[in-house]
């Protein structure tokens, strides 16, 4: 087995972890450098396919916004299950963040006479939102993929999988196993510092916007090392995804086409958004996407449609060339002006607990953008304030970590010392994997998770799930094969998603992007300073999981 040693290790390439590893490398001089880690290539991540952009609150330029109004709207689509302050924290650091942006090479759109350009959301009560097009994340991503692959401070190890931190007696990190799929070997790799930016869960079921990467890998790193999550039973369903099938990854109709005025009809023709809720097409997005999940049942249609006509085609086409695209591309002809959309799994708001600076519960361990949770989000994300949680999260991170020794260790104690042993003997060790068909427990996942642990949830259909993914548990942890990524991806998938039912089974009430038909009363929580609500804390044990 191999070992090496760095300053900071990051697990992820997204915009929070490229724009985590750049900020650091511009402000200190590192003896041991960075190491990116992504389990694919450095370019795949969900931050590459947000669409409609970013919050920008820039009350100096756009003199109708506000932080506190940004705060209000933040926390009325969380239902208040918001942490106040990361809230305050987040909406306070936008500016700085942008602008930063901006100065790395982000062109974000601009009006006719040169000013940024603004466009408006659901749930925001102003337009506030930078855009490059309808392909923002990419924007950002692509010049901060270009910045990080110029930077010798910074070092990619791509198709390569964190397998299990090393985490010693007195719960502080000092390093990580890494599982490399091209030469088929492990690497233990020291550093005081590891960052998990992985992203989030989409692809737990079976129709999503999010990547194939998106199976919640680096919540399952934590929480085997005893990290705590928190919120998990908080998963954002968006309400307009490119109804195609046998697509692994449902292209995403961005909001912004909602906020551009187009609006929902059936198949039959009838606009129903405001039939659910006065504010139509632009309520929050957990309101939008159980309206039409409603539609689809009564008529038993397999999606309902955006009408776009009345914005024009050709305007769309120019505001939305990405998506015009991808209709093209799945061969849905827009100029009748009815986009084919149905909902599909989107966003995290639970995770990795974090306080406002990415710090865990685990020493040396730290969490950003969608893989964490600092009550950031509460029960239901605001539209465009992802982008804007991963760059101000790596940012602030960024002066944390600049701020202590990041020596790497070098002594450990008898429980590292156990971890690393483990890898150095499977590293010998052969892997019949034959035995399964990962593929197919994959997709079991994702049925069962759409199925029983979706938009519309009770308690029957969750214990039907729960009982399902502990029989798919005990099939992966029976089979011979111990080391391939495919086998850990499909270990963090089941875990995942226990965690998820287990926490949607605890909680006995509906609210935010969390609906239980059996308790479909909504509890909306007034926001308080400090106040977060945590679900119940989980364990594993031989493979299955206990409530403790």
């Amino acid at each position: 087995m191999k070992y090496s040693k760095y300053s900071v290790v990051i697990i992820g390439s997204g915009v929070s972890g490229l724009y985590l590893a750049l900020k650091v490398a511009e402000q200190k001089h590192l003896n041991d450098g960075i190491l990116v880690i992504t389990k694919s290539q450095m370019n795949i991540s969900s931050s590459e396919l947000a669409q409609g952009g970013i919050v920008a609150v820039l009350p100096q330029i756009n003199k109708n916004d506000s932080i506190s109004s940004h705060v209000s709207d933040t926390i009325k689509a969380g239902c208040g299950l918001n942490d106040f302050n990361a809230v305050k924290f987040i909406s306070q650091n936008s500016s700085c963040v942008i602008q930063d942006l901006i100065n790395q090479g982000v062109n974000f759109d601009k009006t006719p006479d040169g000013k940024l350009s603004f466009a408006l959301e659901a749930a925001h009560s102003i337009p506030r939102i930078l855009h490059v097009k309808d392909a923002t994340g990419k924007a950002i991503e692509d010049v901060l993929c270009d910045k990080v692959s110029k930077t010798p401070e910074i070092e990619i190890y791509e198709n390569t999988s964190a397998i299990e931190l090393l985490v010693d007696n007195s719960n502080s990190v000092k390093g990580v196993i890494v599982y490399n799929r091209e030469t088929d070997s492990y690497e233990a790799v020291y550093s005081n510092a590891v960052v998990i930016a992985t992203g989030g869960v989409g692809q737990l079921f079976a129709h999503t916007t999010s990547p194939e990467v998106a199976t919640g890998d680096g919540i399952a790193l934590a929480y085997r090392a005893g990290a705590k999550v928190k919120n998990m039973e908080f998963v954002q369903f968006h309400p307009s995804a490119l109804a195609v099938t046998n697509k692994t990854t449902m292209p995403l109709v961005s909001e912004a086409v909602r906020g551009a005025g187009a609006k929902l009809c059936d198949s039959r023709g009838n606009y129903f958004a405001k039939d659910f809720d006065e504010r139509g097409e632009l309520a929050p997005r957990d309101i939008v996407a159980r309206a039409i999940f409603a539609t689809m049942s009564k008529n038993n249609d397999d999606n309902v449609f955006l009408d776009i006509s009345q914005m024009g085609i050709e305007f769309f086409r120019n505001r939305f060339p990405n998506i015009s695209k991808k209709c093209e591309e799945n061969g849905v002809d827009i100029s009748d002006g009815l986009i084919p959309v149905a909902p599909a799994a989107h966003y995290f708001m639970g995770g990795i607990q974090t306080n406002i600076y990415g710090e865990t519960t685990i020493d040396n361990l730290y969490a950003i953008g969608e893989c964490s949770c600092s009550g950031f989000h509460g029960a239901n994300r605001l539209a465009s304030n992802s982008l804007l949680e991963c760059a101000v999260g790596a940012y602030e991170l960024a002066n944390v970590l600049c701020e202590k020794n990041l020596d790497p260790p070098k002594n450990f104690d008898e429980k590292v010392k156990n971890i690393l042993e483990k890898y150095e003997q499977d590293s010998e060790s052969a892997c019949d994997f034959e035995e399964l068909d990962i593929e197919d427990i994959k997709n079991k996942v994702k049925d069962i998770m759409w199925e029983y642990a979706g938009i519309v949830r009770n308690k029957e259909k969750l214990a039907i799930a729960k009982n399902k993914l502990q029989m798919l548990s005990q099939a992966i942890h029976s089979a011979t094969c111990a080391h391939t990524s495919d086998c850990y991806e499909v270990k963090n998938m089941i875990l995942v998603s226990s965690l998820i039912v287990e926490s949607a089974l605890s909680r006995e009430n509906s609210i935010g992007a969390h609906f239980r038909e059996d308790f479909p009363q909504c509890n909306v929580i007034e926001s308080k300073e400090n106040k977060t609500i945590e679900t119940v804390d989980f364990g594993v044990e031989d493979g299955k999981i206990f409530v403790e």
